[in-house]
This record gives structure tokens, C-alpha cells and sequence, in this order.
């Protein structure tokens, strides 16, 4: 079973954000290198109107994929995000380019959620509870089956954007042991377990009708994690090695 937070790191590059309601999408975008008449290379800077172009068919790719699934058709894509079919495709060539930089998105934001909650909550176990809260609004459990697909899980970027994810969790997690505040034979793979069950809609669930509930089922497992713990739990602990390890 994989970990639900299959890996992302930054490129090289710009970072810019797109508005969406009151949160931001962060997108990572390449910059590119051309060879100057003078003393040699310099870097060229994408259009402003080029990188907006590619923010929004991030966004509306990551909403059709939690509405629809990957196998949304790219036209759909682009009319939602309000773009030619060509810009999607000068962007974006095949599906398992556009899947590799919607992952890479909802990653990074979800490991900024982790660093937030660490830095601006005193209560450790508030911390962990605000990074669950923002984890669900980015719909990890219904992107899980993204990964299923033709996409490389490998790719450094990946890798490396997980391992900054997991440690960001790990801390928070630790931090609320030590604290006393959250129950000592739980692991984090149980909360990313929980995590992504929760935000994953039922077979036969329409998504907007699914997302009402996630919040308030995720406030009812929290409050489980919380110490002190009132039964004990069969079984043990998931770790994110457990979670790693195939089937």
C-alpha cells in the first residue's frame, strides 16, 4: 500500500499563485534557457499571460480530476480553464504531464499547511488538527487514484516533495506525542490512512454532495487520536514504512 501523499519537490524555476476562493494554488513553473548573441546564455522569463494560462489549467485540472476522475477529456480541461485546446497541449503534451504537475501542486500545498500549522499554533495537537482540516480541502483521498495510472510515482521531484511532506508530518506528529497530547500507540501512517479514506467520496457519491460530511467525520477521528485514549486499539500501529511497502 502506498502512502496517500505520493511525492512533489520544487522545479527549478518560478512558484507563482493562483486565487481560488480564499486559498492559493501554488504552481511550479520551468524556467527556460536560450543563447544570447553576446557573451553567452542567459535565462528567459515565460510571459506573465503564458504562466497565468498554465495556473489555470492546473486549477481546473485538479477540480475536474476530484469531480471526474483522470480520464476527464483535456477539451473539458481546457474549456473550464478557460484556454484553446493548443495552449493546454503547448503546455501539457500527453495526460501524464498534466497528472505529474497537478500532483506536484496539491503536494507542495499541503506541505506548506504542515509548516503553517507547526509555526503559528502553540497547542501541538491544534497544529495537527489544522494541517488534517487543510489536507482534506486539497481532496487527497479522491486524488489517490491518479496514481494508479501512467505516471511516474519515481520521478524526482516526487520523491523528494514526499520526503519533505512525510517529515513535516512526522513533526507534527511528534510534537503532539511528547506533549502528551495524542494517544502514544497510533503511528502517522494512521492518520494518513485516515486521511485518505475520509476524503475519498463512496462508490456512487457525487463529490459536492460527499464534501459536507468530510469535515465533520474528520473532527470525529481526531478527537479519537486525542490523549487520553478511551479504548485500545487492535492490531498496530501504521508507520510510513507500512505504507510504502506494496501489496
Amino acid at each position: 500500500m502506498r502512502s496517500p501523499f505520493t511525492p512533489v519537490s520544487q522545479e527549478a524555476g518560478n512558484s507563482s499563485p493562483v486565487v481560488r476562493g480564499e486559498r492559493k494554488w501554488t504552481v511550479t513553473t520551468s524556467t527556460s534557457t536560450s543563447t544570447g548573441t553576446g557573451t553567452g546564455t542567459r535565462a528567459s522569463r515565460p510571459r506573465a499571460d503564458a504562466l497565468r494560462n498554465r495556473e489555470r489549467i492546473v486549477t481546473a485540472a485538479r477540480e475536474m480530476f476530484v469531480e471526474l476522475g483522470a480520464d476527464v477529456p483535456f477539451d473539458e480541461v481546457a474549456r473550464r480553464a478557460g484556454v484553446g485546446n493548443a495552449t493546454l497541449y503547448r503546455h501539457f503534451p500527453d495526460r501524464a504531464a498534466l497528472v505529474h504537475e497537478v500532483v506536484l501542486s496539491v503536494l507542495s500545498r499541503t506541505t506548506e499547511s504542515a509548516l503553517e500549522a507547526a509555526t503559528d499554533e502553540a497547542d501541538a495537537f491544534e497544529a495537527l488538527r489544522r494541517f488534517t482540516h487543510a489536507a482534506a480541502d486539497e481532496r487527497i483521498g479522491a486524488l489517490c487514484p491518479l496514481l494508479s495510472g501512467a505516471f511516474d510515482r519515481d520521478h524526482p521531484e516526487l520523491l523528494a516533495e514526499r520526503g519533505r511532506l512525510e517529515d513535516a508530518v512526522q513533526t507534527l506528529f511528534a510534537r503532539a506525542q511528547e506533549a502528551g497530547r495524542m494517544r502514544t500507540d497510533v503511528a502517522v501512517g494512521d492518520l494518513l490512512v485516515g486521511l485518505s479514506q475520509l476524503t475519498r467520496p463512496l462508490p456512487g457519491s457525487a463529490c459536492p454532495n460527499f464534501d459536507r460530511f468530510v469535515h465533520r467525520h474528520l473532527q470525529l477521528f481526531l478527537d479519537g487520536l486525542e490523549a487520553p485514549a478511551r479504548s485500545e486499539l487492535p492490531g498496530t500501529a501504521a508507520t510510513l514504512e507500512d505504507l510504502r511497502r506494496e501489496p
